[in-house]
């Protein structure tokens, strides 16, 4: 089996996971900030991690170098998913995942300057036309406008990063040594700015399996995605998620009533497009 054919199955499980994650964090979004929810869920992977890891034998490949890499990957992450928990909360979900997916067109961009990978003619085609469907997604308008769709565009943005740099760190990082940082520098991260105010919440005994749902699903997600990249280039790796949304599309209607909204699938179609274009001229050549 080609080392991108594996991408795409381990991809397959990211998405299961990260659909997981949006219900989930709407669960638990009443009683619990996005701060609240990233600390427990990060806490909760490490303790998964270090023990997944000794028991695997794995732990020893945990190596303090590259920190810087693992800190700017970590807060390019931690950022994007903060406003992305936040998004699925005030607008609908398919909206939210219609511009994550905008993420691709970022780590295009990103990958000459961070990557050193060239970008390609298609790639710039694809880019054009991944933002003339951002445009149709959001309608930008008096009438249209939320603060909703500018954090789910952020988002993307910051998960473009986290990508970039994960492909990065694949380079030299095993998987173990990249999910332990994820974890442990992510609670920290959560720990202070969700006790910044002086008072952080605690899970309730109702909401307490969503967050292990969150913090299982995330850390799955994040493996399934860091497998995917360390066999494949982000570029080709990235636009696979793409299927998340007409799933997304389903749960969202079946479960909180969200219509289906031809422009939001217009918009997705379109950026779909620009990242289906940009595979099938890289698999061309």
């Amino acid at each position: 089996m080609s080392p991108t054919i594996r991408a795409c199955l381990w991809m397959i499980g990211a998405i299961v996971s990260f659909t997981s994650m949006a219900i989930a964090g709407r669960a638990v979004s009443l009683d619990l900030d996005t701060f609240e929810i990233m600390m427990y869920r990060s806490l909760i992977g490490m303790v998964i991690v270090i023990t997944v890891a000794s028991l695997a034998g794995t732990l020893q490949q945990v190596r303090a170098q590259k920190l810087g890499l693992h800190f700017i990957r970590n807060v390019s992450h931690f950022a994007g998913q903060n406003l992305w928990f936040y998004s699925i909360t005030v607008i609908p979900l398919a909206q939210v995942f219609a511009l994550e997916f905008t993420s691709p067109l970022w780590v295009m961009l990103m990958a000459p300057f961070i990557l050193g990978e060239r970008l390609t003619k298609s790639q710039a085609i694809a880019a054009v036309i991944g933002f003339i469907g951002i445009l149709v997604v959001t309608r930008p308008s008096p009438d249209t406008f939320h603060i909703g769709l500018v954090t789910a565009a952020l988002a993307a943005i910051g998960f473009a990063g986290s990508a970039v740099f994960t492909r990065k760190l694949t380079r030299t990082e095993t998987i173990t040594c990249i999910l332990f940082y994820l974890t442990v520098m992510q609670a920290a991260l959560g720990l202070g700015f969700a006790g910044f105010d002086g008072d952080i919440a605690l899970p309730t005994a109702a909401n307490l399996p969503w967050v292990v749902v969150i913090a299982i699903a995330g850390l799955v997600a994040h493996f399934c995605l860091t497998t995917a990249l360390s066999l494949a280039p982000a570029t080709i790796v990235m636009p696979i998620d793409f299927t998340r949304l007409p799933v997304i599309a389903i749960v969202g209607m079946l479960l909180y009533a969200e219509p289906l909204d031809p422009f939001v699938l217009l918009g997705a179609a379109l950026i779909f497009g620009a990242n289906y274009y940009n595979i099938w001229s890289s698999t061309r050549s």
